[in-house]
């Protein structure tokens, strides 16, 4: 062989390599969640398909709700699963609707509010406003379950507190396991309890609760839970893109699987979910129905 065409080689190798790893860094992708059971479930089942199906490289970074839209807006995020609209998330949303871009509803009939186990007696405890009774207030010892400082339930919550005038309330922050926990406690006891509740939620399938009627609407109604990318993400991989517009969730089966995933894992309820829905992914993946 002669210099010229082992020069003529090595450049082709090295460009063909080049491609390769430009190729590779186009097939990446980097998307937000927080330890919500529901984004959990969604962000590891589009994650799965992505890989397996797509042939993309997925990097999941766990942190809390407002972090990702700033990191949407910075562009060290290009998606995230789980932004609860028009009310819940309105805050975040407005500081960056300049530079995010809607990719579609990933479920509907989501929705918040305060929940109790249905053992407490609905005569003394149907509304927000009967937290005030005193023998409610001893019973409850004063607390007010919520999840994590940064989500928009908590934000609402708080709100819920001052305009409810449940000044004698503490409401206490803690995560949304830490919140399970409790409630998981208070049941096998019969212990009262109130939780900061959002559907879907695997707690629904485990315990029978009810929601505390709201009559000021501070917690909002139902809600639309859509996927948001950083802008310019779409015209810059449209494959992607295109796969997280169609990947819509009955709220049904999606807490069906929650359901699963804490029963097994995440793991093991995505693969089921897959396994049980195949005409409905490949639509999500190809487009065709």
């Amino acid at each position: 062989m002669s210099m010229k065409t082992l020069t003529n080689v090595l450049l082709a190798g090295a460009l063909a390599l080049s491609l390769g790893s430009a190729m590779a860094a186009e097939k990446t992708v980097k998307i937000g969640w927080t330890a919500w059971s529901d984004a959990e479930f969604v962000t590891k089942l589009a994650k799965r398909i992505l890989e397996d199906e797509m042939g993309y490289e997925v990097e999941l970074l766990q942190t809390d709700i407002a972090p990702q839209y700033q990191g949407l807006s910075t562009g060290s995020l290009d998606m995230m699963l789980m932004s609860w609209l028009p009310g819940t998330h309105a805050d975040y949303l407005e500081k960056v609707c300049n530079d995010v871009v809607p990719l579609g509803i990933l479920y509907t009939h989501a929705r918040l509010g305060w929940a109790v186990p249905a053992y407490v007696p609905e005569d003394m405890v149907s509304s927000i406003e009967d937290l005030k009774k005193d023998e409610v207030k001893e019973k409850l010892d004063e607390t007010i379950t919520g999840i994590d400082p940064g989500a928009g339930l908590t934000r609402l919550s708080k709100q819920a507190v001052k305009d409810y005038e449940l000044d004698d309330y503490e409401l206490q922050i803690s995560s949304g396991a830490g919140m399970t926990a409790a409630l998981e406690r208070a049941v096998r006891r019969d212990d009262w309890i109130v939780v900061t509740a959002w559907s879907p939620h695997w707690m629904f399938g485990a315990y029978d609760l009810r929601y505390l009627e709201d009559p000021k609407g501070v917690l909002g109604s139902f809600e639309r839970v859509v996927a948001l990318a950083r802008k310019g993400f779409y015209q810059e991989d449209i494959e992607a893109a295109s796969f997280i517009s169609r990947m819509q969730i009955p709220i049904d089966d999606l807490q069906a699987a929650m359901y699963d995933a804490q029963e097994t894992s995440y793991e093991d309820a995505v693969t089921k979910y897959i396994e049980n829905n195949q005409d409905r992914i490949n639509y999500w993946v190809t487009g065709e129905l």
